[in-house]
């Protein structure tokens, strides 16, 4: 029975990726991306036939399991891409520069013009890490870890539907910009959509993924005792 219902999740879930990338390739909508129609429809199922996510659970497990070797195989694009990121290797860190310094800096300007509170601010401030990072930090910074967590799959997520659409219609086309908008401000999730664009986009948003990571974990700190004290 336990069996079966693994196999049930994940029946459910490849439907769901498969439905969202067709539509998507139809409609082209913010709401048709994966990582927002894939859950959506997942959670509807569920609720739909009354199984508790516990039942679903399992499956969730076996899924995550399998990141580490697709993170891993990210490896093969980013070497098939390594002229490219050598001859765009200044641009490329400017750009993932920028975007982490904006990301932090909007998201405390926002959170302080909203008044909200110290530990909602510092959670923020985390967001566009991914999320093993994001918690690391968020501890060191004093967060709320569970806050910090939740951030970051909500940044992931609105990344992923909205920054496509947007590149869109700002006329933004080359995979090398493309790629490190999405791995810079959407970490894991917005790279899995940069590699559904082509390999170059998913490969220079993995390494803007990582290097974003590491300038957050190296200059944030220092950031927020300056501003906090």
């Amino acid at each position: 029975m336990n069996t079966l219902m693994i196999l049930g999740g994940l029946l459910i879930t490849v439907a769901a990726y498969a439905l969202s990338r067709t539509l998507h390739a139809r409609i082209g909508s913010p709401f048709t991306t994966p990582v927002f129609f894939s859950t959506a429809f997942v959670v509807m199922v569920l609720q739909v036939t009354g199984t508790p996510f516990s039942g679903y659970e399992p499956s969730r497990d076996l899924m995550v399991t399998l990141l580490g070797p697709a993170t891993v195989a990210l490896a093969v694009p980013i070497y098939k891409s390594r002229r490219v990121l050598a001859a765009y290797a200044v641009p490329a860190l400017a750009g993932i520069g920028a975007g982490v310094a904006s990301t932090v800096l909007v998201a405390l300007a926002g959170g302080m013009a909203l008044a909200l509170s110290p530990d909602v601010l510092l959670s923020m401030s985390v967001k566009s890490v991914t999320a093993p990072v994001a918690v690391e930090l968020a501890g060191i910074v004093h967060g709320n870890v569970t806050l910090a967590a939740a951030f970051v799959i909500a940044t992931g997520m609105l990344g992923t539907m909205l920054g496509p659409w947007l590149m869109d219609r700002t006329g933004i086309r080359q995979p090398l910009a493309r790629g490190l908008a999405l791995g810079t401000i959407s970490h894991g999730q917005g790279t899995a959509q940069a590699l559904s664009e082509g390999e170059q986009q998913g490969a220079i948003a993995g390494i803007a993924m990582g290097v974003a990571a590491i300038v957050t974990s190296v200059a944030l700190p220092s950031l927020l005792l300056h501003v906090f004290g």
